[in-house]
């Protein structure tokens, strides 16, 4: 299999059913067993034996979503509703965008938010590229949810941006 992917494990491993088919020898059944060996394996990376964990820095987040989100080939974003003591409430997808933008709206952003209660928020999205360099756009967008958090009385408290092998907190860049 890593042949007929030129030796990447990336792209076998972000590869989709159809494509995984298309590898002589591999059948429909045996192609949804492999998704589904990948998905066990996301999850065992990020899995946390509480259902609730307490997200005190950029490492939980990216302890938290990195291997969801690391090799996507489009970019998501992704909003995580924190309780007053910090921890998760849920994570939330709030769009799924081409491979270079995502389409963030605030009313999106807060609309879960609102709804659960949550007292802060943390923005996360991911960037297929891989270099999790904030672009100009990452910066307009961080700063108005900012002020709409300011606003509707939820903190955001930062805005990760995950890479391939690394991330990035707006942060700790002390871009926020």
């Amino acid at each position: 299999m890593l042949k007929a992917f030129d030796g990447d494990l990336i792209d076998l491993f972000s590869a989709s059913i159809h494509q995984l088919t298309q590898v002589e020898g591999i059948g429909f059944v045996k192609a949804c067993k492999i998704k589904a060996a990948f998905e066990l394996m996301k999850r065992i990376n990020s899995y946390c034996k509480e259902m609730h964990p307490e997200i005190t820095s950029a490492k939980d987040v990216v302890k938290l979503v990195a291997s969801h989100m690391k090799f996507l080939k489009q970019e998501e974003f992704r909003v995580l509703l924190l309780d007053g003591k910090n921890r998760l409430i849920r994570h939330q997808r709030i769009s799924l965008g081409s491979l270079d933008k995502a389409l963030v709206h605030p009313r999106d952003v807060f609309r879960p938010a609102i709804a659960e209660g949550a007292v802060s928020i943390i923005l996360v999205h991911n960037h297929p590229s891989g270099d999790p360099t904030p672009s100009e756009q990452d910066l307009l967008l961080t700063r108005e949810l900012f002020m709409c958090g300011k606003v509707v009385d939820i903190e955001v408290l930062d805005h990760v941006i995950i890479g391939l092998s690394d991330h990035v907190s707006l942060k700790d860049l002390e871009k926020m």
